[in-house]
């Protein structure tokens, strides 16, 4: 074989050799390729997984916040509402024991009223002094006498047993105490008995002509 064809002949095999070298090259690529697109469509799909999960705890995260919150508020709520029920039976703790003593103190004072000049001075001043010093001890502790005659009638201190009619007081004055009231603290622990004013049919009825009058 000349030289010619020996070198035609090896320059054809080394051409031969790099296409099978660039073939293997590329098999290989797209070999290794597929791995790494299979691990990013793994990853992909990992994403989404924790994306949904992440949601999940987020809407679990703010539902017990939420919770939360609401046990918090209702422990206040019921913590003041504690202390108030507390604090009101430590203030009015001594309300029975005053109720059960205040018609004691009322048949006192009614004695003291209806001593006349046949006992002696010394027994009406015994008395006077034992019920001034009553007064003070009931004032110490809390109970005040509610004053009601010449005020406007109030429900809230008063108990109307009758009206009476009347020319010179406003209507719905008390004109008369039957029983005293008591307030213990700010609380009011027995009523007035009282008799209230009530107007005239004289005065109803002059009234009336005058709106009459007025309207014609």
């Amino acid at each position: 074989m000349s030289d010619k064809k020996k070198q035609s002949a090896e320059k054809q095999n080394q051409e031969e050799m790099k296409k099978d070298e660039t073939k293997i090259e590329i098999e290989r690529d797209e070999n290794s390729q597929q791995p790494l697109e299979d691990e990013f469509n793994g990853k992909e799909d990992n994403v989404d997984e924790y994306q949904t999960r992440l949601e999940e705890l987020t809407t679990e995260n703010e539902r017990l916040r939420d919770q939360l919150l609401r046990k918090a508020a209702e422990f206040e709520n019921y913590k003041r509402r504690t202390e108030i029920e507390t604090s009101n039976f430590l203030k009015y703790a001594g309300e029975f024991v005053v109720t059960q003593i205040l018609p004691v103190y009322d048949d006192l004072r009614r004695s003291f009223e209806h001593a006349d000049s046949k006992n002696s001075d010394s027994f009406k001043k015994g008395i006077e002094l034992v019920y001034d010093k009553f007064t003070r001890v009931l004032k110490e502790i809390g109970v005040s006498k509610i004053e009601a005659k010449g005020k406007e009638f109030d429900f809230n201190l008063h108990e109307a047993l009758m009206q009476k009619e009347v020319t010179d007081i406003p209507p719905h004055t008390v004109i008369e105490e039957i029983e005293p009231g008591y307030m213990y603290k700010d609380k009011v622990i027995r009523h007035t008995k009282v008799i209230v004013s009530q107007a005239s049919s004289a005065s109803t009825e002059e009234k009336s002509e005058t709106q009459k009058d007025n309207n014609e």
